[in-house]
């Protein structure tokens, strides 16, 4: 009874503009922006961040503070439309990558446009319409229990439009020196935007530094938890498992290597041993906490798959605004026509049977995505656990109905780039109805808005990978694409029967130790992965994350002021990194080059002088909240 007392910020009896032609067109244009931003950042480093929240900021302070419109209803919109740039660009990266190394290895044809997009549509599109029915059980019934973070600070912001000008500009801030640094750093090449060092004296490690602002910008914002999650992942491969292997492999042949370690070491240094032994003793990791994550949540999933089936439909025939949602019909339809899609469309490579697969595993995941949002938030929210997860079954059930060739395994591929689609934007969804809960939006026109935001994120997500692709290649060291590199090696081991088990069983009890020590496995799993020097730099962020909440300030607000205008500088400078290095695919495509290093360069030094100085930056503006939060308290 308790969700029926709630009131909106605007009543269910109000009308205000909110599915306008400026909603649709300043939200699609976020939605690339955003994924681009993200895809770039995926790549680079295999996680993204939620865009859910500077898209409420940007579409504050544009709406309200530019084009001078009064409707809380039309920006929550736009950031409805928005953020799906983010969840469409998450599932794509993290699985279809893998098409283009295939393709590059000679084993099939590089992925059409048409291909890429219409896989990212009909995942994004399923995901949205797997979500509906849960809106009821989930945002209505569970209001008092699900936190939904990112979606509670939008409708936060939205809320508080008098202060959207000033929030907009911290963005727009981080944004523009972000976007400056970049360019600077892997444009011109002033300084290395890697910084690396071996150390002889102790044989096989490695330490080092991407003295990048995005991610400074991702520790910010994860905290100083998840980003030690992450660097204690990297310790125990760079400093744990890479010198035993050197103290104990020596002259010895190992597989999957083709020479000794030694030879190894100095053909390539400890990169070298990262690339052949630790990503496999990573893969396990993350396999074992994908899978560890579903198991425990599965009465959560049974209990909101049966509270949707029996609550479904009441809110369809209200007469109130904010209880109106897609009709049921609407639903089935658009279910049926997205399956038989991905059967009968010929750029799909699935048959009747992956079809099906997909459906079965997208509700189901759809449903899990839905929920652990609500507890968690999106930004971390396992999608890739739930890929591999997928992949993994997916890849056996191919194997044992006989395709066990590169078309079974590009079939398996394409089965994880859906699902995985459909876990971020079923997980986007519900955030963003749980802003337009709480400020009184109309959920079918939402919901309406996230088809179209998905839409023209497919669009744009095929044009990007393509643009990428050609400029750096997947699995460079300018674009390691982690998750699809491990996605890629999860269906090859088990189509092959190759995969160095050892090793990767290895991740796998390294991951239940440390479930059993109670520290969550998926973000020690992903900083085993990817190499030290992408979780370095993410702790650096954390730690001045964990600094600015400890801090002493005058009073509460200040605190938080602080803590968040940090979090909106950040992602700014997410934003900024993002854009940028797509601007530089362009230039390395069009042949463009702005190199200046070879008539000056700072060094490594230089390097990390910078990149203290953008951490330096994050406090500022982080402080600068605080200060303005006090003189207003005063």
């Amino acid at each position: 009874m308790e969700e029926k007392k709630f009131q909106p910020y605007i009543p269910a009896d109000k009308i205000m503009p909110e599915f306008t032609v400026v909603s649709v067109i300043l939200g699609a244009i976020l939605a690339v922006v955003f994924g681009g931003a993200n895809a770039y950042l995926g790549l680079r480093v295999g996680m993204t961040v939620s865009a859910s929240i500077p898209a409420a900021v940007l579409s504050m302070g544009i709406i309200r503070f530019i084009l001078k419109r009064d409707s809380i209803l039309e920006n929550n919109m736009v950031q409805t439309i928005g953020s799906a740039g983010e969840s469409v660009a998450a599932g794509a990266i993290f699985t279809l990558p893998a098409l283009f190394m295939w393709a590059n290895e000679g084993l099939c044809e590089v992925p059409s446009l048409i291909e890429i997009g219409l896989i990212a549509l009909c995942g994004g599109v399923l995901g949205v319409l797997f979500m509906v029915p849960l809106r009821s059980a989930l945002i209505v019934q569970e209001h008092g229990t699900l936190a939904y973070p990112e979606g509670q600070a939008c409708a936060e912001v939205l809320i508080a439009g008098e202060e959207g000008g000033a929030k907009a500009s911290t963005v727009f801030a981080g944004l523009g020196i972000a976007a400056a640094y970049k360019f600077v750093a892997d444009g011109l090449k002033v300084f290395p935007s890697e910084v690396a060092y071996e150390i002889p004296a102790y044989k096989g490690s490695g330490i080092g530094v991407d003295v990048l602002p995005a991610l400074a910008g991702v520790g910010y914002i994860c905290g100083v938890k998840v980003s030690s999650y992450l660097f204690a992942g990297g310790v125990t491969a760079w400093f744990v498992l890479m010198p035993l292997i050197a103290l104990f492999g020596g002259d010895t042949v190992m597989f999957p290597a083709d020479v000794t370690v030694n030879e190894l070491l100095l053909q390539g240094g400890p990169d070298a041993m990262w690339s052949k032994f630790i990503r496999y003793i990573g893969a396990g990791a993350v396999l074992a906490g994908g899978i560890m994550s579903l198991i425990s949540s599965l009465p959560l999933i049974v209990r909101t798959f049966k509270d949707a089936i029996g609550g479904y439909g009441k809110n369809g025939k209200s007469t109130l605004r904010t209880e109106q949602d897609l009709s049921m019909q609407t639903l089935l339809i658009g279910i049926l026509i997205m399956a038989v899609a991905l059967w009968l469309i010929p750029s799909i490579p699935l048959n009747l049977f992956s079809a099906f697969i997909v459906i079965i595993f997208g509700f189901f995941f759809a449903t899990v995505s839905s929920r652990m949002v609500g507890l968690i938030g999106s930004s971390n929210n396992p999608v890739s656990g739930m890929a591999i997860a997928t992949l993994l079954i997916a890849t056996l059930l191919l194997k044992a109905t006989g395709q066990n060739d590169i078309n079974g395994m590009i079939a398996a591929i394409t089965i994880g780039g859906v699902i995985c689609v459909i876990a971020a934007i079923s997980g986007d969804t519900s955030q963003d109805l749980k802003t337009g809960f709480l400020v009184g939006a109309t959920p079918k026109k939402q919901q309406i808005g996230e088809i179209v935001g998905v839409v023209v994120s497919a669009i744009a997500i095929g044009a990007i990978m393509y643009l990428l692709s050609m400029a750096w290649g997947y699995g460079s060291n300018e674009l390691p694409a982690p998750q699809a590199m491990l996605m890629k090696m999860v269906v090859e081991g088990v189509m092959g029967g190759n995969l160095p088990w050892t090793l990767v069983f290895t991740g796998v009890f390294i991951a239940i130790v440390v479930k059993m020590l109670g520290i969550p496995v998926l973000p020690f799993a992903i900083g085993l992965y990817l190499p030290i020097y992408l979780s370095t730099p993410i702790m650096a962020g954390g730690l001045l994350r964990w600094f600015m909440e400890k801090r002493k300030y005058a009073n509460e607000k200040a605190k938080n002021d602080a803590v968040q205008s940090g979090v909106l500088y950040t992602s700014g400078l997410i934003a900024g990194e993002g854009i940028v290095g797509i601007l530089l695919a362009v230039f390395a495509v069009i042949g463009l080059n702005v190199d200046v290093s070879g008539v000056f360069s700072i060094g490594k030094i230089g390097g990390l002088v910078c990149f203290a100085a953008i951490l330096f930056t994050i406090y500022l503006f982080a402080n600068k909240g605080a200060k303005a939060a006090t003189k207003a308290d005063k």
